[in-house]
């Protein structure tokens, strides 16, 4: 067997040696159960590891083959041209590379998320390096360039607030109006008054519903409970 076919049987070699180490990084990755937000970051780091794993091995293996190598030293000394050349080719995807990891970051989004982008509603699917994939109600399929993403607006309505606030709004005579408003507020977390007429004031408390508390059961306690304060201020 002549040096060339070695040399070239050593590359195939590397190759399928990091393609079989990035598969094996992928799996091991891929076997935890982890909340959304993890998983999600996760998922752009087993695209990243497959990608920068795949990329050394091939590089490795090409520059076994001396032909190769004399290329690649050319390549290297016009790198800042070849560097333009390629930025300039390829400055969308590799904006849309940035902005997935991102996206895997900062987590506007998650797998599993239930978002709007432009108008469209979907369960966030998958979030590749360069694109997201969204199922749609209707059962389709909408790619999202990561960039639009990053650089847009979304609406996500899976990712709330843990805590809400009740309202409830009472009318009360304007007489004694701060003493009123002060002992209403008493049972709420803010108080405001919102109208003001001749005889009358419209007073509205907010509650903070916490630790899964349902909103609606809330609010019906909120107001049973001003109902019983501007009795028990009624009373003489």
């Amino acid at each position: 067997m002549s040096l060339f076919w070695q040399r070239l049987l050593i590359a195939a070699a590397m190759i399928a040696v990091a393609s079989a180490v990035a598969k094996v990084v992928d799996w091991r990755i891929a076997r935890r159960t982890l909340a959304p937000g993890a998983a999600t970051r996760y998922r752009v780091l087993r695209r990243s590891l497959f990608a920068a794993i795949v990329f050394v091995g091939i590089v490795s293996a090409l520059l076994v083959i001396p032909q190769v190598r004399a290329v690649a030293g050319g390549v290297l000394a016009s790198s800042a041209v070849v560097g333009l050349v390629i930025g300039f080719a390829s400055q969308r995807t590799i904006g849309n590379v940035v902005a997935g990891i991102l996206i895997a970051i900062t987590q506007p989004l998650r797998l599993g998320d239930d978002v709007e982008v432009e108008g469209t509603r979907g369960v966030v699917e998958e979030i590749g390096l360069t694109y997201t994939w969204l199922r749609t109600r209707e059962g389709d399929r909408l790619v999202v360039p990561n960039e639009k993403l990053a650089s847009g607006t979304i609406r996500n309505s899976t990712i709330r607030s843990s805590s809400q606030l009740a309202e409830a709004s009472v009318e009360v005579p304007s007489a004694n109006l701060r003493r009123t408003v002060e002992a209403l507020g008493s049972e709420g977390d803010e108080v405001y008054v919102t109208n003001l007429a001749a005889d009358t004031a419209t007073v509205v408390v907010r509650r903070r519903a916490t630790g899964g508390a349902v909103l609606d059961r809330v609010a019906s306690d909120l107001r049973i409970a001003l109902a019983e304060r501007l009795a028990a201020l009624e009373t003489p």
